[in-house]
This record gives structure tokens, C-alpha cells and sequence, in this order.
């Protein structure tokens, strides 16, 4: 290519030079994915979802219980008392408790991101989010309503893992206990308690953690499409940065909703979201909307990363091997 010819990335993964002419680069996926039919791209997708959302979640899971304990508790945060509470928590009831509650978060994660990383690839193709040059804004709708379709599809498990973090080893030993107690004392209404602020707080993240991961991935993927390594590194970076500003805009919905969700095991009052949040704010003004949210910059870039790199990694291995 000469150095007139000025390339531009296209969604199809080729360089348009300005002499009209056309030099085909390698795609991101593999080029046999484009002969899939929708029902194998859906398999496909829920399989390497529930293998990156897993893999993702029980990398972070130690710092996840830690955070969830924070943001229920009056207790202030800081470096040292996180160190402590995880001192303790292994001294107490060793190695292993640092994953408790992670039964049930894999119960959820796993159906969770394969419903929602399945949700995204299809409504990015009813939106013709890949096949327009307007794609930008439909491609952050695409990424907030399958926040919201996975979200409640799997809320119950969230809010049973959110319990199990903040208790001790004896007062719940499993999941089925977790659901039969919160059942008998208050019904099936209790299984989507904090629910509302999970949904406002789900649209801003998904939306934006998509967004953010697909743009910048289309950009850097120029640089590095002829390089597997440096590939993998970027769906990593792309899915940092992603989850960062996905966690930054949506933070502060996160800690209403988990101390809706914990009130019950906490024997506190079980209060509505607007209560709740000014209980919050009563406690030490605005800063308590993010407390913990330091340790959300190092565990969430790590968790977001390797979920999206993991997902794409599988999906197009997937697609490869038995499509």
C-alpha cells in the first residue's frame, strides 16, 4: 500500500484506501462464523458466556465477599480493615472462606453472563448494530436491555449470594437453606427485594460496559489483528476500561441494593429505595454511596477483563471447532 492510501477500519474488518480500493484484512472472529445460522451463533454464545462469567467471578471472588461486607456494614473502609477482614475470615474458618457465598454466585454467573452476553450478540442484530455506520448509540441499547433481561432472569441468586456473603459459615451452610429461610420469613416477594435499583443501576453499566468494551476493541483489533497474543491483550485492556467506567456510573445504585438485599439477615428494617437511600446518606453524606468503591477499581477491571476476553476467546473457538 502506498503512502498516499489512507486506511480506515470498516465493521467488516477492511481497509478502504482513498483510491476506492479494497484490501481484506483478517476479521476479529473466525471467518467461518459467517455461516452460521442463528441457532448455532446462540449455543455458541451461551456456552463461552457461562465459561467467561465464571472464570471471571471466581478469579475476584475474595475481594467480591469483602466488598459486599463493606458496602452492608457501618464499618468504615480502608486498606487495613480490608486486610483484616480477610485475616480473620481465614483465621476463623480458613483458606476456603474467602469463596464463601461463590457456590451461589457461580449458580447465578454461569446462566447470568450466558444470557447476557447471548442477549447482546442478538440484539445487536435486530438493532443492525454491526451493519450501520449509526451503530454507536444502538449498540449501548443493545448492551442495557440484555443487562436487564439477564439481571431478571437470575435476581433471586443474587440476592442469595449477597446473603451468604455477609453471614457466618453456621447460619447458612447452603444454597437451598438460603432460599427456604428467606422464603418462610417473607414470601416470594422477598426474592426480588432491591430489585428497582438493580435495574436503574443495570441500564448505565451494561450499557456503558459494552459500549465501551465493542468500541474500543474495533479500534485497537487494526493494530493488533495479525498478532493472537496481543489480541487477547487487548479484549483484556478494552474490557478494563470498560468495566471501569461501567462500575464509576452505576456504583452508588450497587450499595442501595445490596443493603436492601441484606436487611433481612442483618434483622434491620426492610425498606423501600428512596428510605433506604436517604438511610444511607444519613450515615456519612455522600460518601457512603461509595464505599468500597476503591477496591471496585482493582477487582472490577480485573473481573470485566478477563470476562470479555474470556468470552471472545471461547466464542470464536467454539465457533470454529464444532460449527
Amino acid at each position: 500500500m502506498s503512502n498516499s492510501m489512507k486506511p480506515v477500519s470498516t465493521q467488516s474488518g477492511t481497509i478502504k484506501s482513498n483510491n476506492d480500493e479494497m484490501e481484506k484484512i483478517p476479521s476479529s472472529s473466525p471467518k467461518r462464523s459467517d455461516t452460521l445460522t442463528n441457532s448455532q451463533r446462540i449455543w455458541t454464545s451461551l456456552a463461552a458466556g457461562a465459561i467467561a462469567g465464571g472464570a471471571a467471578k471466581t478469579s475476584i471472588a475474595p475481594l467480591d465477599r469483602t466488598k459486599i461486607n463493606f458496602q452492608t456494614s457501618q464499618q468504615p473502609f480502608s486498606t487495613k480493615a480490608v486486610l483484616d477482614f480477610l485475616i480473620k475470615s481465614y483465621q476463623k474458618d480458613g483458606l476456603l472462606s474467602l469463596w464463601r457465598g461463590n457456590s451461589a454466585t457461580m449458580v447465578r454467573i454461569v446462566p447470568y453472563a450466558a444470557i447476557q452476553f447471548t442477549a447482546y450478540e442478538q440484539w445487536k442484530r435486530i438493532l443492525k448494530v454491526d451493519e450501520t455506520d449509526v451503530g454507536d448509540e444502538r449498540r449501548f441499547i443493545a448492551g442495557a436491555i440484555a443487562g436487564l433481561i439477564s439481571q431478571a432472569m437470575t435476581y433471586p441468586l443474587d440476592l442469595a449470594r449477597a446473603q451468604m456473603a455477609v453471614t457466618q459459615k453456621d447460619e447458612y451452610k447452603t444454597l437451598r437453606q438460603v432460599f427456604t429461610q428467606i422464603y418462610k420469613k417473607d414470601g416470594l416477594v422477598a426474592f426480588y427485594r432491591g430489585f428497582t435499583p438493580t435495574i436503574l443501576g443495570v441500564v448505565p453499566y451494561a450499557g456503558c460496559s459494552f459500549f465501551f468494551y465493542d468500541t474500543l476493541k474495533n479500534i485497537l483489533t487494526i493494530y493488533t489483528v495479525n498478532s493472537p497474543a496481543l489480541s487477547a491483550m487487548t479484549g483484556l485492556m478494552s474490557g478494563a476500561i470498560a468495566g471501569m467506567i461501567g462500575q464509576a456510573s452505576s456504583y452508588p445504585l450497587d450499595i442501595v441494593r445490596r443493603r436492601m438485599q441484606t436487611s433481612a439477615v442483618k434483622n434491620q428494617q426492610s425498606l423501600g429505595i428512596i428510605k433506604m437511600t436517604m438511610k444511607i446518606y444519613g450515615e456519612d453524606g455522600i460518601m457512603s454511596f461509595y464505599k468500597g468503591l476503591s477496591m471496585n477499581w482493582v477487582k472490577g477491571p480485573i473481573a470485566v477483563g478477563i470476562s470479555f476476553a474470556t468470552y471472545d476467546i471461547m466464542k470464536d473457538f467454539l465457533r470454529k471447532i464444532f460449527c
